[in-house]
């Protein structure tokens, strides 16, 4: 069984794998190369070699009861959609709450991490690091790798002919701080992700003109859903998710795609996507479509060529005057500190059997965290694979052999659509229940809705019909918390707290009474069909 565990990061993720290891006995030490922990979330004046980067205005867009730490929510007062610096504090009080703090190496950066010469027989890892100059060695166990996918800028310059020759500014949307820069200039947004939208739309307030080039098109949504609810709260759940995967493909797209315009038509805004069967990440942002409408921000297709002060787009004959180009062309990933014979990047993706352990590797000792695009929050995702990656290195689960780790992973990189549910357009994307659950399987930790609903009605049906939260991983299994069920059944009591700052009085509805009584009729004959 492994003992020692280095864990490399000291983001989201590797604050879950630090207190998973403690919580099963284990002796982690995370390295973390800056001075603090919070990873993406730790807001710096100043791009960071090395780490992720973000702007003063990020904000979350998974809301707080279904993106904090499964046995650890988000504190009453905050607001749904936490900003970066809230985000940043519940990380430091989920540190300090566990004592991680004592487990952690600040401004240390790992060199290397290479297999020990008896690897076959120990499954052990050197591993080199450096701190303020000095190199040191130390060998572990078990090594959990959470660096995350957002600290090496994608900027393909050879895909845009004539930028060598603009005469005005052009950066990576990771270099991006502030708005100030763009008052009154003539800005283009490269690429229409959720920076690239948040960047276009910040910029709108100060710029002369602002245009957002896409090439394929997105749906956009709001972060505010049916009836003013989180839009994740509504989405994603047990019901909504089997139903969806229950139907053909192309029905699922047509919902989806009826869905999104329900709020506008994209096609009239210029922003439907072109392929509408494999679904790319939807971009989250409430003020997008009123930029548009009011003209602060105008959508255009790819470019075709750059000039000296000027951009022509594809399709269009008229050239645009341009001071900045921000190219929100998203980020690569790679491990520098490990070699290709241990974990290959190709192709945006790495052969990692579940997104997690290398699938080749005889002795599975080294698991990335994090690694992975799940249509849900990242932090609940990252700490389920950390809870399950513990487990195998105490020898409690045992992985299949890696022929079969490596066909599996193979089959996924061919991405072939089943013909029902969500299709997704990318390796990395995944459906989010399915993937947790799976986990949950492995450290029998998956809560069983047949069981609940005979010994805890209230429970199962809360599980089942509501928002899928990530207490509901803590129901069960190891690390099992007993504020899990009091915590689910109040999650939208705190949701409203958060919203209901006047009391505001409701008039009374008859109509609205009976209506709520055939819908609970309607509801009890739904349970009926579905688990007798």
């Amino acid at each position: 069984m492994a003992k020692r565990v280095a864990v490399v990061g000291a983001g989201v993720s590797g604050l879950a794998s630090v207190k998973c290891c403690l919580e099963e006995g284990l002796q982690p030490t995370c390295f973390e190369r800056s001075e603090d922990l919070g990873g993406l979330w730790r807001f710096t004046e100043h791009v960071e070699e090395g780490r992720a980067s973000l702007y003063k205005s990020v904000v979350s867009n998974s809301s707080k009861e279904m993106s904090c730490y499964s046995d650890f929510p988000f504190p009453e007062d905050y607001p749904n959609y936490v900003p970066n610096s809230h985000f940043l504090q519940y990380l430091k009080m989920y540190a300090n709450q566990f004592n991680l703090l004592e487990c952690i190496q600040f401004k240390t950066t790992v060199c290397s991490v290479t297999k020990r010469p008896d690897f076959d027989v120990s499954g052990q890892w050197e591993v080199v690091t450096m701190h303020e100059g000095k190199q040191s060695s130390a060998t572990f166990d078990a090594v959990m790798v959470c660096t995350g996918y957002l600290t090496t800028p994608h900027l393909p310059l050879d895909s845009f002919p004539g930028i060598h020759t603009f005469k005005g500014q052009y950066f990576h949307s990771r270099q991006y701080k502030y708005p100030d820069m763009f008052k009154d200039k003539r800005v283009l947004v490269v690429g229409m992700g959720n920076s690239g939208t948040d960047i276009a739309v910040e910029a709108s307030h100060l710029a002369k003109k602002v245009f957002l080039s896409t090439t394929g098109g997105a749906w956009v949504m709001s972060r505010i859903s049916d009836s003013g609810n989180p839009w994740d709260m509504v989405f994603t759940t047990r019901f909504q998710n089997m139903f969806r995967n229950a139907l053909p493909t192309p029905i699922v797209s047509w919902l989806l795609a009826r869905k999104m315009n329900s709020w506008f038509d994209h096609v009239n805004y210029g922003l439907a996507p072109d392929d509408r069967v494999q679904l790319r990440e939807p971009v989250i942002n409430d003020d997008l479509p009123g930029c548009i409408i009011t003209g602060k921000v105008q959508i255009k297709p790819s470019i075709k060529e750059v000039k000296e002060n000027s951009v022509l787009f594809s399709n269009t004959p008229k050239e645009e005057p341009v001071d900045i180009i921000v190219f929100a062309t998203g980020y690569t990933f790679a491990f520098p500190f490990l070699d290709e014979s241990v974990v290959k990047v190709e192709g945006g993706q790495a052969s990692l059997y579940k997104f997690v352990f290398p699938a080749h590797l005889q002795k599975p000792t080294l698991a990335v965290i994090g690694l992975i695009k799940p249509f849900g929050s990242m932090i609940p995702t990252g700490e389920v694979q950390a809870r399950w990656v513990v487990q195998v290195l105490k020898g409690l689960h045992t992985l299949p052999p890696p022929s079969v780790r490596i066909e599996e992973v193979e089959k996924r990189k061919q991405n072939k659509p089943s013909g029902f549910g969500l299709h997704y357009c990318k390796a990395l994307q995944s459906d989010y229940i399915e993937y947790v659950d799976e986990l949950l399987t492995y450290i029998n930790a998956k809560p069983n809705l047949f069981s609940l609903l005979l010994t805890d009605p209230r429970l199962a049906l809360a599980i089942f019909f509501g928002p899928c939260s990530p207490y509901q991983f803590r129901l069960t299994g190891p690390g099992k918390w007993q504020g899990a069920r009091n915590t689910i059944l109040t999650q939208w009591d705190r949701t409203l707290k958060a919203t209901k700052t006047r009391t505001a009085r409701e008039s009374p509805s008859s109509f609205e009474s009976l209506f709520k009584l055939i819908s609970l009729l309607a509801f009890l004959v739904v349970i009926f069909l579905i688990f007798l």
